[in-house]
């Protein structure tokens, strides 16, 4: 059993489990952790993987470790998508088979990516019709999130029309930071998974992570802020470096 996050908040706890490389471990044990858990009392395993930099270690320990795991009851979400195609070097999907996924014995038809080579409001109604009728019993059971520098997560950007959507579980948001058309997971379907959580670790994220958790609540602004709620709390796992801010 690994040690349980202290509160933060009724929506938000937090566990700093040290330096990047325990906290990298903390997080495999957590992923381990969560996925017995759904095995045993849904015989499913739901989880949304995240893109970027810092979940990859991660991931490649997970695979490292795969025969803790009946990855045939395993089913493979993404949290976004850039809109490029699954082989391109920026697609989300792509760093996840390649730190070891694509290894992995789980069944093809358990695996739903974004589909970024779409038109972006087509990619995301599909994939609405397919989290709505693949997930048991409506919810994801873990959803794995980063926090950029800009205090977004997923791709919900700072100041973007995706932040204020109640009524779907994917959308396409266009993102003017970006120029480009990002697809996403919105609030309701995070907030509603069983598990959702942050990964997040190094001294640049400090100045960030400082903000989202003691600065003023604008989730407009710092769109980390607005996930986790009492009824599904989210864990934030940070190492040593993303604490390390002196205001």
């Amino acid at each position: 059993m690994i040690q349980a996050g202290k509160p933060f908040d009724k929506r938000r706890a937090l566990i700093v489990p040290g330096s990047q490389e325990a906290t990298e471990n903390y997080c495999i044990d957590h992923f381990f952790e969560v996925g017995q858990e759904a095995l045993q009392h849904r015989g499913i395993f739901a989880v949304s993987l995240s893109g970027g930099s810092t979940p990859k270690p991660i991931y490649e320990g997970i695979v490292r470790r795969a025969g803790e795991m009946d990855w045939s009851k395993v089913l493979l979400y993404w949290t976004d998508e850039r809109c490029v195609p699954p082989n391109h070097k920026d697609s989300n999907y792509k760093m996840a088979m390649e730190a070891g996924f694509a290894r992995l014995p789980i069944p093809a038809a358990n695996i739903h990516r974004m589909k970024g080579e779409l038109d972006p409001e087509e990619a995301a109604a599909q994939y609405e019709k397919i989290l709505r009728s693949t997930l048991p019993e409506g919810a994801l059971d873990l959803t794995i999130l980063g926090m950029g520098d800009d205090g977004h997560t997923a791709s919900l950007f700072p100041k973007t029309h995706a932040l204020h959507v109640e009524n779907r579980l994917a959308v396409a948001n266009y993102v003017p930071q970006k120029t480009s058309w990002r697809l996403t997971l919105t609030y309701p379907c995070i907030n509603h998974s069983r598990n959702p959580v942050f990964y997040v670790m190094g001294k640049g994220k400090a100045a960030m992570f400082d903000q989202i958790f003691n600065g003023d609540y604008d989730p407009d602004l710092y769109p980390s802020q607005k996930v986790g709620t009492p009824s599904h709390p989210v864990l934030w796992i940070a190492d040593n470096g993303a604490l390390d801010y002196n205001r």
